[in-house]
């Protein structure tokens, strides 16, 4: 059974840090794109980082970029977000998609909530 699952979310104070897996079951991983989006309540889905599947490319939305670092252990069949300095803005709920187009494939996960308060 294909299934993305994210962990690692929670309640952090400004300026803390935390990391986010999304673990893979009935795919390889490596063989996929992986992105990480979220979405605040009343906002639309974006996204926040991607790394490419050979290559190991990585793109980052400018809002995160230098804070945040999206990483892939192929043993672990895991993608990870490390995210540090976090701000109030960056809570949301965090998603996970895995992704190919030869053949045409799309998967998401079950989101894990980033709540940054004081």
């Amino acid at each position: 059974q294909v299934q993305l699952v994210e962990s690692g979310g929670g309640l952090v104070q400004p300026g803390g840090s935390l990391r986010l897996s999304c673990v893979a079951s009935g795919f390889i991983v490596s063989n996929y794109g992986v992105s990480w989006y979220r979405q605040a309540p009343g906002k639309e889905r974006e996204l926040v980082a991607d790394i490419t599947s050979a290559g190991g490319r990585r793109n980052y939305a400018d809002s995160v970029k230098g804070r945040f670092t999206i990483s892939r252990d192929n043993a672990k069949n895991t993608v990870y977000l490390q995210m540090n300095s976090l701000k109030l803005e960056d809570t949301a709920m965090y998603y996970c998609n895995a992704y190919t187009t030869r053949p045409i494939r799309d998967y998401w996960g079950q989101g894990t909530q980033v709540t940054v308060s004081s």
